[in-house]
């Protein structure tokens, strides 16, 4: 994977907290521009609280309530040229980085639902799953991932908790 240069944004990516912000948290994120939420958030009090860190958006996961403030379906940016997909990912039945690139055209997607921290390149494009920060789950490793962006250049990093 390619290394991005000076001139560069860094994007918090975090997933299914299911209620919990762990401690890790802040300063697996210390130093992000914005952070971006894929959902499960398990209430308002944790983007409150990922908020003293960077401003957040975030996505409704298929534990919260369409609806709830601070929550949307998807989000679609744009940061220093490239476009980013935010979802669950459960809209897609069972998401797989096959099934988000044929159905969302965006350079980055970033989706949570599995639980598996997951990047994978597809061409100029990056799919990334930042796995589950919340209450541990499957056996996995609770992670984050730093997501960061140059003119030319997206790459990602897990970062486990």
């Amino acid at each position: 994977m390619a290394k991005c240069d000076h001139g560069y944004v860094v994007v918090g990516l975090i997933s299914d907290t299911h209620g919990l912000l762990r401690p890790e948290v802040f300063d697996a994120l210390e130093g992000v521009e914005i952070i971006l939420h894929a959902g499960d958030v398990g209430g308002s009090a944790i983007l409150t609280q990922l908020s003293s860190i960077a401003p957040v958006r975030a996505v409704y996961g298929n534990t919260d309530a369409p609806g709830e403030p601070g929550l949307v379906s998807e989000i679609g940016l744009r940061i220093e040229g490239h476009t980013i997909h935010v979802s669950h990912g459960y809209e897609l039945g069972r998401p797989t980085p096959e099934r988000l690139l044929v159905k969302y055209e965006a350079d980055v997607l970033v989706y949570g639902h599995t639980h598996r921290p997951l990047i994978e390149r597809s061409g100029h494009r990056l799919v990334v799953n930042p796995g589950a920060a919340g209450p541990r789950r499957f056996d996995l490793k609770p992670s984050v991932a730093r997501l960061t962006l140059t003119a030319g250049c997206a790459d990602a990093q897990l970062v486990w908790l």
